[in-house]
């Protein structure tokens, strides 16, 4: 059964089919992907593909990815979970995306800290990774403000439109 955690402002809850709407509406935003690794979104069918691989990827324990709502409101503004999850070697990496409407609010940040207070305690984490294109300051930055350390520079880890970017990596011990 997919966890529901929630923080002071918000749910964090499982992303179902009925969220393809929401999904779509950040993922298709290129201010979003451009430091997320992938091209931006083009149909809706994509956002449902997407939900299908979330639902996947924590059926074989492989990821865990949560919608992000706002208490009083079910609608999804971002997600965030962890990636490249190895309950055996008990690490994962984190992830995450906020709707540009929302950014600079701290929402990130809030839901940030209550999935890292679940991995280590309920999955029993010894390391919470991440990497974050260089260029992105706000990510870069929230990451330090909670505790993660700078590991070092992976150079040309990431492709995004055709060109390899350095990423920054993370941990959190």
């Amino acid at each position: 059964m997919f966890p529901t955690l929630t923080t002071e402002r918000l749910i964090l809850r499982e992303i179902v089919h009925e969220d393809a709407g929401d999904i779509f509406a950040y993922f298709s935003n290129e201010d979003v992907t451009k430091h997320y690794g992938m091209q931006a979104l083009e149909d809706i069918e994509q956002a449902e593909q997407l939900i299908e691989g979330f639902t996947k990827g924590f059926q074989g324990k492989r990821s865990m990815r949560w919608g992000i709502t706002i208490k009083g409101n079910n609608r999804l503004i971002g997600t965030i979970g962890f990636n490249l999850w190895v309950p055996v070697h008990r690490r994962a990496e984190v992830g995450y995306e906020i709707h540009p409407d929302f950014w600079r609010k701290g929402y990130a940040s809030e839901a940030l800290e209550k999935i890292v207070e679940y991995g280590f305690q309920e999955l029993e984490l010894t390391r919470i990774g991440a990497t974050v294109y260089i260029e992105n300051t706000a990510s870069n930055e929230m990451l330090l403000k909670q505790g993660f350390e700078q590991e070092g520079t992976l150079r040309n880890y990431m492709y995004q439109d055709g060109y390899a970017h350095d990423v920054n990596i993370y941990a959190k011990i």
